[in-house]
């Protein structure tokens, strides 16, 4: 059975320019990316070297400028926004609501693609939503203002609103800022599992190489707006890999389950 690749990246070229001298500051360039249905992809590499760009021009937030991102075989340009609404959520890293809305109803936020003309929730959607809260342990907080919960509750929040979008295809941009470290590694657990349980394609933005070593079946890194590696975690995450990609020294040892732990030092 042929495997079906959730997104299909070629040629695709994007430039930030300065508005004040017209002299182009940030350029990503990639000349192919394939993520079959169903992967955990984890994308790693400096600040500023195009993960968060690459992952808003997959997720229609920015236009494309040169080359094609399809999505199941169709290109993203060409998909309704109700349709491309249920095939991929988006959690960016930085959320605020301008509006005091409650936390329950930005989870319910993302049943919007699937509510009727008239917008009312059925209680299929209330499930759903009450199940996301539980989810991502917010539903003590479903009450409460958005603005009125910590940096790292309204986190939970807003992966909870993509978990009840129910997208095929879920882009999350560094999930775990804002977090402890109990909720970092529950938030990977949870995406793992709905990943292998549901099918999921899941792919992260992260700078936690441990996390990644553990959960994360593939693994991207990029530098100044490109691709550089990628490959299963164990052929990406080697000493000579993390050493020259970001300039750490690093000891990878091997953990139950074909995991990694990846432990790092500054190189002297």
């Amino acid at each position: 059975m042929q495997t079906i690749n959730a997104i299909e990246i070629n040629d695709l070229k994007f430039s930030y320019s300065s508005k004040t001298d017209s002299l182009t500051y940030f350029n990503l360039s990639i000349d192919s990316l394939s993520i079959p249905e169903g992967e955990f992809v984890s994308i790693l590499g400096p600040n500023g070297c195009g993960k968060s760009t690459l992952l808003r021009l997959v997720a229609n937030l920015l236009a494309i400028q040169h080359g094609t991102i399809s999505i199941f075989g169709k290109s993203i340009q060409n998909k309704s926004g109700i349709s491309f609404a249920k095939t991929i959520s988006y959690v960016p890293q930085m959320n605020y609501s301008i509006f005091p809305y409650s936390v329950y109803e930005i989870v319910m936020m993302g049943r919007t693609p699937y509510l009727n003309l008239l917008g009312f929730e059925k209680s299929e959607d209330r499930k759903i939503v009450n199940n996301a809260l539980a989810q991502l342990e917010v539903e003590h907080l479903a009450n409460k203002g958005i603005n009125e919960i910590s940096g790292g509750e309204a986190q939970r929040v807003f992966i909870a609103r993509a978990l009840a979008q129910d997208s095929k295809i879920i882009l999350l941009d560094e999930p775990n800022s804002h977090l402890d470290i109990e909720h970092q590694i529950s938030i990977f657990e949870l995406l793992r599992n709905v990943n292998r349980d549901n099918g999921k394609t899941i792919i992260t933005v992260s700078h936690d190489l441990n996390l990644v070593g553990i959960y994360s079946n593939r693994v991207v890194v990029m530098n100044a707006g490109t691709i550089t590696l990628d490959g299963d975690r164990k052929t990406v995450l080697t000493k000579e890999n993390i050493k020259r990609s970001f300039n750490v020294e690093a000891e990878v040892i091997n953990g139950a389950s074909d995991s990694m732990n990846v432990l790092v030092n500054p190189v002297n």
